[in-house]
């Protein structure tokens, strides 16, 4: 998907070597390969770390501030830090789509909105002010500040509409995969017939991030909530190595150091005829979204129905499980209480992710030392959850159900 790359800057900045690589396949790869680890990386720092969402996203804008410093200081495209700005990128703009949605409450149609409205607007003041949005032509400073300020908000954006597909769909992150990639495959046959490259190539960009996040969902999620069950530390650790290989490659090969120009020139009147196709295959996608939601369907991967309750013993979880484990998951439902009885719901909310995240962690090796101990648990966990993530929460109901579960693992 090539651009065209004769724009010229349109003032007097100084022009630097092309700060961005090639379009080749090895861009979408490692692409890909960096929204999977936004999302899995972001998960295992905020819940399996114990960070908590708003520091985890404090020091990720202070670490993407002294990246994207080392970014703009080099003049010409550097694999390593390129991909390390991406890699960066990626873990913030979800980061600050999950602050809106676990911590402030805001719906997914919403944020989606929002982030849609903001993009448009990085857009428009990038086209006025440089006649280009062409990723070939970032040769000044103030060109290459516009490009990384979209592409933050298309991770944002991506992982909002993403997340709400799931939502309004029912769908596991193993079938969600499949209409971000069919529509990419769309978008790359728009692109062969004729369509803008410039516009192709950010319609695919913005995609690529439900589709990493699928991804990482399906590698990530247990069993239980339709997913292959390696866990998002496993899952980030695989597909860093895979990033770290990959341009190790390009580092080498330079593969992906962009060549003077040879891309097909501008067939205005065939762009316009492909604007219609691509509407087309937007009402399409609409359409496939509503039929899905009307259809019956269950609650998405991470949200709990009927808690099933079974009885346990007093002492019994510490007899089972490692002491360790279990003392971590009573100091989060002690959180979680604490908070409830504070009236902070968003924090409660935001332990509630941490718990489930645990739990789910620690499934394979807790549910193989004593099925009937972990039914027992599971089944408080899932009445905390249910409790917590109810529609209009109930103070009393989220307290009973965080004593018995606390009662639980004494």
């Amino acid at each position: 998907m090539n651009e065209t790359t004769n724009v010229a800057p349109t003032k007097a900045h100084r022009t630097m070597l092309s700060k961005v690589p090639e379009i080749t396949v090895w861009f979408w790869v490692i692409k890909i390969l960096c929204t999977t680890v936004g999302e899995s990386f972001a998960d295992w720092i905020n819940m399996t770390l114990g960070v908590g969402l708003v520091p985890t996203a404090a020091i990720f804008t202070v670490v993407l501030a002294a990246v994207l410093i080392w970014q703009l200081s080099l003049d010409r495209y550097k694999p390593f830090v390129y991909w390390l700005t991406v890699v960066v990128l990626s873990v913030t703009g979800t980061l600050y789509t999950d602050i809106l949605t676990d911590q402030f409450g805001v719906p997914l149609a919403a944020s989606s909105a929002v982030f849609a409205l903001i993009l448009a607007v990085v857009f428009g003041v990038w086209f006025a002010k440089e006649k280009t949005l062409s990723i070939h032509s970032i040769t000044t400073l103030p060109r290459e500040l516009f490009y990384w300020l979209a592409i933050l908000v298309t991770f944002a954006l991506g992982t909002a509409v993403g997340d709400w597909t799931l939502d309004i769909t029912g769908w596991g992150p193993g079938i969600a995969v499949l209409l971000p990639a069919g529509l990419i495959l769309l978008i790359v046959a728009g692109w062969k017939l004729g369509a803008n490259a410039v516009l192709s190539f950010w319609l695919a960009y913005i995609l690529t991030r439900p589709l990493g996040a699928n991804m990482g969902d399906w590698l990530g999620f247990p069993r239980s909530q339709q997913g292959l069950g390696l866990g998002v530390a496993i899952t980030s650790v695989i597909f860093l190595t895979a990033i770290l290989a990959t341009v190790v490659y390009l580092t080498v090969t330079k593969a992906d150091v962009i060549e003077p120009d040879t891309s097909r020139a501008a067939n205005p009147r065939r762009e316009r005829m492909m604007l219609g196709y691509f509407a087309a295959v937007a009402a399409a996608t609409i359409g496939l979204l509503l039929w899905a939601n009307a259809q019956p369907h269950g609650a998405p991967p991470g949200t709990e129905g009927p808690a099933t309750i079974t009885a346990i013993a007093p002492g019994q979880a510490v007899a089972k499980f490692p002491a360790a484990d279990v003392a971590q998951f009573r100091a989060l439902t002690q959180d979680m209480l604490n908070r409830v009885n504070a009236g902070d719901q968003a924090g409660a909310t935001a332990s509630a992710k941490k718990l489930e995240s645990a739990w789910d962690d620690g499934q394979p090796k807790l549910q193989a030392m004593d099925a009937a101990t972990w039914t027992a648990i599971d089944g408080r966990i899932d009445a905390v959850l249910t409790s917590i993530r109810d529609a209009k929460p109930d103070p009393a109901t989220e307290t009973q159900a965080l004593n018995e579960l606390r009662t639980a693992l004494e």
